[in-house]
């Protein structure tokens, strides 16, 4: 798979015209805005997460990192069936819209304490939630090391982890956890066969708002100041608009 934001090769799609195979264009349909259809590439990598971790009707799911990719991974164990949907980040903002995002019925939030050990962490996330031996799938959408080192001891024997952020490529990983309790631990790269297009089925469902991620929609010329804001922090999601016609 050829990513476009990767530079020297290529520069991203930032550009009135974009070149792209056929095989990898997808119809807009009707139903969708564009804002909501520029979100179809995020909520692809919660379908790819979510299938990779194998989540059904009933499952206790763990998501780390409330960003753009994190709700979304979790908005779709939500649409998978999940029965408990816990968002963990450190960012209070964030936890607030995850909880107007997922709601509070499934829903749940946490933060970590960076005082405390991953695997006490665990344990008040469990105790919490009342999610008993563990969950039975973890999706890191953060790549923080000390959120992979807590998800591992959050899972219930048998359950499975999926790392979905990228982060640094080492880490200290606590390996017998994986041994004694034969944990699932699969790596998951963007996007497969199929999840665009079950990721379009899903927005038209209309069970998933994807326009409340959208803090701003900024111009072309101010594409610059848009990455800055992301920068900050403000807000989940920040849009760019293509190049307008003179």
């Amino acid at each position: 798979m050829a990513f476009a934001a990767d530079p020297p090769h290529v520069h991203g799609t930032l550009t009135k015209y974009f070149l792209a195979s056929a095989d990898f264009c997808y119809k807009i349909p009707d139903s969708l805005s564009l804002k909501e259809a520029a979100l179809i590439e995020p909520l692809a990598v919660g379908v790819h997460a979510v299938r990779s971790a194998d989540i059904k009707p009933g499952h206790k799911v763990i998501v780390f990192g409330a960003g753009t990719v994190g709700l979304l991974c979790a908005a779709v164990a939500k649409e998978f069936g999940a029965s408990v949907v816990v968002s963990v980040d450190l960012l209070q903002s964030k936890l607030d819209v995850a909880r107007q995002f997922i709601g509070t019925n499934i829903g749940k939030t946490a933060t970590a304490d960076p005082a405390m050990t991953p695997e006490a962490n665990a344990g008040q996330l469990l105790a919490i939630h009342g999610l008993g031996d563990g969950a039975d799938a973890v999706i890191d959408a953060s790549g923080a090391a000390s959120s992979v080192q807590t998800g591992a001891y959050s899972l219930r024997p048998g359950g499975t982890y999926v790392q979905v952020g990228m982060g640094k490529r080492w880490i200290e990983f606590p390996i017998a956890e994986l041994c004694e309790r034969e944990l699932n631990f699969k790596g998951c790269y963007r996007y497969g066969p199929g999840d665009f297009e079950l990721a379009l089925t899903i927005s038209e469902r209309g069970n998933i708002n994807l326009p409340s991620l959208i803090a701003r929609v900024f111009s072309f010329e101010e594409a610059a100041e848009a990455w800055k804001a992301t920068e900050r922090g403000q807000g989940i999601k920040n849009l760019i608009e293509g190049p307008k016609d003179d």
